[in-house]
């Protein structure tokens, strides 16, 4: 996630989610479980990065939270509230679950009980707004070796080979990509592997070179095929 104060909004989703800050260096604060041992699929752990651009649009790409009873969904929200959240109207009307926007904007749901959602931990499913879902799964699917669970016309989904952690959904919007996205995903090859063997890799599947101004970092930036940014990390 971007922010204009890494430092704050990650002290709000340390909070909000019962995690941890697991590093913090100037412009990058780190979260992730309390116990957690990486790669392990069970949660994607967030990094929150500085940026001097303030937010401008709807995100792209956001997280829904998940609960496991009307009371539950009633006093996150509330909790949520207290710890910094404003409601947000992004057109969703009467639907079951609360649309809340970080402290810096950041647009999120609180999802309504979802049987499928009873063992992702806090983060339900990070969600992305696509014109083509079919298209999505197919380049995400591959790019993670993840499982498709579900696809239309409309959405699809993808969780872990593993079946565990959060689920990663696409869904058709009509509106279009505008702006850098202020969340994405990174990408991480496993230890021992090659990290240039793995962005060609992701390449050849329909990713592109970006040049977002980072000049000579260890990490490759790349879009995939509808423009949206991630990162290519070292091997860990």
């Amino acid at each position: 996630m971007n922010a204009r104060d890494d430092s704050a909004l990650g002290r709000f989703w340390a909070e909000a989610l019962g995690w941890t800050i697991s590093s913090e260096e100037p412009g990058v604060t780190n979260l992730e479980p309390e116990g957690f041992i990486y790669p392990d699929p069970v949660a994607v752990c967030i990094d929150i990065i500085a940026v001097p651009e303030p937010k401008t649009v709807k995100n792209r790409v956001h997280v829904d939270l998940a609960t496991t009873s009307a009371a539950h969904q009633a006093d996150l929200v509330a909790r949520l509230k207290a710890l910094g959240a404003t409601p947000a109207d992004v057109g969703q009307g009467d639907v079951p679950w609360t649309v809340l926007a970080d402290p810096e904007g950041n647009e999120f749901c609180v999802l309504e009980p979802r049987s499928i959602y009873r063992n992702t931990g806090p983060i339900a499913a990070v969600v992305a707004d696509c014109a083509d879902p079919r298209a999505m799964a197919r380049f995400w699917g591959e790019a993670m070796d993840w499982t498709l669970h579900e696809v239309t016309d409309d959405h699809a989904v993808l969780r872990s080979a593993k079946d565990v952690g959060p689920y990663l959904k696409f869904l058709r919007t009509p509106d279009t990509k505008t702006v850098k996205n202020r969340v994405h995903l990174d990408l991480r090859p496993y230890l021992g592997d090659d990290q240039a063997a793995e962005e060609a890799r992701l390449r050849a599947l329909g990713a592109t070179d970006l040049d977002l101004g980072q000049g000579d970092v260890p990490w490759t930036c790349l879009a995939d095929p509808e423009g949206n940014e991630f990162d290519v990390l070292t091997p860990r």
